[in-house]
């Protein structure tokens, strides 16, 4: 984030004064270790400088070879004690074993049918478009999920799984599912920090299966979804739930967690189970298309009593409308773009005093709010017919146009009602 509030959203007045929604999701800065309830953050599986990939497969099995051994050493010291229980219990009530017993004759199976838009039916067509992705880089590592999105080895995921190897040196490495599959190695195509969003290029790889994308526009809560990835480094993971929540707004730290990251605009919510490592990859519907990008969850935090830091139901994914856009430019020309119209703005009317809307603060010297007479002070109620009840819908309304396109603003200025037509241009310029 630059040290000057930026001059076309500015960070406190852009956003505008958070509307009855929880503290943690809304709050302008976020604390640089999340505690307590519902601390905020990225499904990435972060890993310390030098470890290695294998290293990071091998923890968890270590992890269950000192419970497995703990458990054998405890059987061993009980079992003469479980022993002598039983025989003096078998002495009491009389022998109770048969020496002819059998439990009949094994039932021949036949292989299940698993209709199509079942969750067995809907991962055996979408794993194989999924993939693994390790980075490495002279500060450390991360790990992540990503969707292949063209057969030539375009792989869509998010900025921040991929950002440690923007960096001179890092490494990024692509693992595919299915037996047989080999790691190749990636570079990245283009990042876009505004939408944590990122395209890489798998290099050696051909005839790819990219994964069918949906849309994300015609989404009901209560949609059955399924998000697939690598949570904990568990390569090919499903899990299921439904669409929790639409629309929603989700302020994440930073990956160093000083300071705000972008915040998600219009994000999908979901109970689907999404835990670090599935960053990146995709949700999908009861079809099997992809409807998002698995990019933040909310948990528990760390409290000193209970330390859970995994998935408890709450995760949220990037609309796949705004992701295919993204990707397609960063395809294209390595970069994005984001229409603007070159003010600072403030929610009001939220709670029913006066008309409900984004207020100007200021108004950009050049900008296409300026150029069309919008002044500090007017609020912004409508956009090309759309309304505009909050700073995040206006964000929302703008990202569904291109830089370049002219749209109608309806305003109020002292109450009277205003229109005007102005032409969009790039954020950054």
């Amino acid at each position: 984030m630059p040290d000057q509030p930026d001059p076309w959203w500015s960070p406190t007045d852009v956003y505008g004064a958070p509307q009855s929604q929880p503290a943690a999701l809304y709050g302008e800065a976020m604390p640089s270790a999340p505690t307590g309830a519902l601390a905020w953050g990225y499904p990435t599986t972060t890993i310390g400088q030098g470890s290695t990939a294998r290293e990071r497969r091998g923890g968890l099995t270590g992890a269950v070879a000192v419970l497995v051994t703990a458990l054998v050493a405890g059987s061993a010291g009980g079992y003469l004690g479980y022993r002598a229980a039983e025989d003096n219990r078998a002495a009491a009530v009389g022998n109770v074993r048969d020496p002819s017993a059998t439990l009949g004759t094994a039932v021949p199976t036949t292989a299940a049918t698993r209709p199509a838009n079942s969750v067995a039916g809907i991962a055996a067509r979408v794993l194989k478009s999924v993939v693994s992705i390790s980075v490495q880089s002279s500060a450390g590592g991360a790990t992540g999920s990503g969707v292949v999105v063209r057969s030539d080895g375009y792989v869509l995921t998010n900025n921040h799984v991929v950002a440690e190897g923007a960096s001179g040196g890092g490494t990024i490495t692509v693992s595919f599912n299915g037996a047989g599959a080999v790691d190749l190695p990636a570079s990245i195509v283009g990042r876009d920090p505004e939408t944590d969003l990122a395209v890489i290029k798998v290099r050696g790889a051909h005839a790819l299966t990219p994964a069918a994308l949906g849309s994300s526009s015609g989404l009901v809560v209560g949609d059955p979804v399924v998000a697939i990835g690598s949570p904990l480094g568990l390569a090919g993971t499903v899990t299921s739930g439904i669409i929790s929540a639409l629309n929603r707004t989700v302020r994440v730290p930073s990956e160093t967690g000083t300071t705000p990251a972008s915040p998600l605009f219009n994000a999908i919510q979901t109970d689907a189970a999404i835990n670090p490592g599935n960053s990146g990859g995709p949700l999908v519907d009861g079809a099997g298309r992809v409807i998002g990008i698995n990019s933040a969850i909310a948990t528990l935090g760390s409290t000193g009593v209970d330390t859970q830091t995994g998935s408890i139901g709450v995760g949220f994914a990037i609309p796949v409308d705004e992701a295919r856009s993204i990707a397609e430019q960063l395809i294209r020309t390595g970069k994005a773009t984001h229409p603007a119209i070159g003010v600072s703005a403030a929610t009001v009317g939220a709670d029913g005093n006066g008309a409900r809307g984004a207020k100007l603060s200021s108004v950009l010297a050049g900008g296409p709010a300026e150029k069309a007479g919008l002044k500090p002070g007017d609020i912004i109620t409508r956009l090309d017919g759309m309304a505009v009840d909050s700073v995040d819908q206006l964000i929302v309304i703008l990202r569904t146009f291109h830089v370049g396109d002219t749209i109608t603003v309806a305003y109020l200025r002292s109450g009277s009602a205003r229109t005007a037509r102005l032409v969009l241009q790039d954020k950054k310029s």
